[in-house]
């Protein structure tokens, strides 16, 4: 019987776990890997455990290898992030079957007398419990601590280095416990080991455990934040030059319309004497003039104007067809710089997706938008090479709190080819306290 349970556990448990830690790996990594890959995974497993002489240790050593180097080949991830997740996925695997085997080591003397043989038995198979207690901790890592954020791979020693520490530490306490205890009573339970103590230092392990991941995926949050401040600062700079830009032509327009009965008196002058030469030269500087205060797209928002135009301009030059049918309200209780954070993320995202499409491939943007009663409705169509698959990013983050800002909405379609933004606003009826607009 003995060695039938024996065969059991290393056999069939020990695969059963090598193969858990492996499928949690492939899901932190966020892959997918086919069948044989997990046949060979045990194999492999199997043959190490058989031809190497292994302990504790080693065990836990060949399993990592493994696990690294199946993430590596298999997964095809950075390694990094393999290294990590591997030593993480072991962590979680010792500490569920010490705390396990911990609390039956307590449990143990308390009922082995009535039956040492069955008890015995039912205790090696409860101790196999250790590993739907790591499914757990593994699905709750995935769910909650899944390291998302592939671009701060430079931060990964900040949490490897204490599972590490947890590891080892954990370690050397059963050594110390088990290693140097030889004193074995009749039904074979370690009599001088303090099971209690091992018990909470195993639970403070697991626990410490979370306790770092949290903490790690606090701090790449807060990354992602500043960043993101970062950009959003950065965009507010250049908004605000717009606005500067609109004010600057308002006033120009504005000497110009005060200037305009001056020109037409020295026009009308010059045909009452006959120069029409000189009036026809005149006129010609005053098309020129106009043409300088005149925008190629025109909203109704002188901001929104210079914005579209400088946008779209770029577009044009990168040989992407435009086209505007764009209304805004001015003035309205809707602050310009918020019309320029939807218009210029909105243009921005649909640039790039145009700018990655094939050479040859289509390539257009179309701008349009209407008001009706107090809504406004934005519309951004462009082409873009994606199958109907996008990432949302910062960009579209921006137009959502916008939306948001004014009980609006945003919706987001993909027609083959197409992908359209539509951005609803509900103009307030009062102003913002932060409104600001052009005089």
């Amino acid at each position: 019987m003995v060695d039938y349970m024996d065969f059991f556990n290393k056999y069939i448990m020990g695969n059963a776990q090598a193969l858990t830690g492996f499928y949690f790996l492939t899901r932190f990594l966020q892959k997918k890997v086919k069948l044989y890959f997990y046949i060979l995974f045990a194999l492999f497993w199997t043959f190490f455990t058989e031809v190497i002489p292994t302990n504790r240790i080693t065990e836990f050593l060949i399993y990592i290898l493994l696990l690294t180097v199946s993430g590596l080949f298999a997964c095809h991830a950075d390694w990094k992030s393999v290294i990590l997740y591997s030593a993480l996925t072991v962590e979680i695997m010792q500490l569920c079957y010490g705390i396990v085997n911990s609390l039956l080591s307590i449990l143990y003397p308390l009922v082995s007398p009535l039956n040492h043989k069955i008890v015995g038995i039912v205790f090696m198979l409860t101790g196999n419990t250790a590993l739907l207690l790591a499914v757990f901790c593994y699905h709750i890592t995935y769910r909650y601590f899944s390291y998302y954020e592939a671009g701060k791979k430079q931060y990964v020693l900040m949490i490897l280095t204490p599972i590490l520490m947890i590891f080892f530490i954990g370690e050397y306490a059963n050594y110390i416990s088990y290693a140097h205890s030889n004193a074995i009573n009749d039904n074979r339970i370690i009599v001088y080991t303090n099971h209690y103590q091992l018990f909470a230092i195993q639970l403070l392990g697991i626990v410490s455990l979370f306790c770092i991941m949290f903490a790690y995926k606090k701090l790449l949050q807060n990354f992602r934040l500043s960043t993101e401040l970062s950009l959003l600062e950065q965009e507010e700079r250049s908004l605000n030059q717009y606005v500067e830009e609109a004010k600057a032509h308002y006033e120009k327009t504005k000497s110009f319309r005060h200037d305009i009965k001056n020109h037409i008196t020295v026009v009308k002058g010059f045909l009452q004497n006959g120069k029409l030469e000189q009036a026809l030269d005149y006129i010609g500087d005053m098309e020129d003039i106009t043409e300088e205060l005149s925008f190629p797209y025109s909203t109704n928002n002188p901001v929104a104007d210079i914005l579209v135009g400088n946008k779209l301009g770029i577009a044009k030059n990168m040989g992407i067809d435009v086209c505007c049918s764009l209304c805004l309200p001015y003035p309205c209780f809707v602050r310009d710089i918020d019309f320029c954070i939807v218009l210029s993320n909105a243009l921005d995202n649909a640039i790039h997706a145009c700018n990655n499409m094939d050479r040859n491939a289509e390539k257009y943007i179309r701008v349009t938008g209407r008001i009706q009663g107090d809504f406004v409705l934005l519309e951004i169509e462009n082409s873009f090479q994606g199958n109907g698959l996008f990432r949302r990013g910062t960009g579209l983050s921006n137009v959502k709190t916008i939306a948001e800002k004014y009980h609006g909405a945003i919706s987001i379609k993909t027609q083959d080819t197409s992908f359209i933004l539509s951005v609803l606003l509900i103009i307030p009826e009062q102003p913002e306290n932060t409104s600001q607009q052009i005089s």
